[in-house]
């Protein structure tokens, strides 16, 4: 698979700089919500016809890579 990078973008001038599906409107966080809602990859590009097979997987890579953050313990 390519890189998410090569499918999300964020600009200031789009959905007020919010990660979306590049050349779309579609925010990445939408994507997720259809997902966590039930539905499937082939749901979502047979619903959106302008988001591929890619673009759905590159929103869950995005996510994942976003969750995964380091922790600072503060000193007690």
């Amino acid at each position: 698979m390519d890189s998410y990078l090569d499918h999300i973008e964020s600009r200031p001038g789009v959905l007020g700089g919010k990660p979306c599906v590049k050349g779309t409107r579609m925010r990445v966080r939408d994507v997720l919500a259809y997902l966590a809602g039930g539905d499937s990859v082939d749901d979502l590009v047979a619903a959106f016809p302008y988001l591929s097979r890619a673009d759905v997987l590159a929103c869950l890579a995005f996510a994942a890579d976003q969750a995964d953050h380091p922790v600072l313990i503060a000193a007690e």
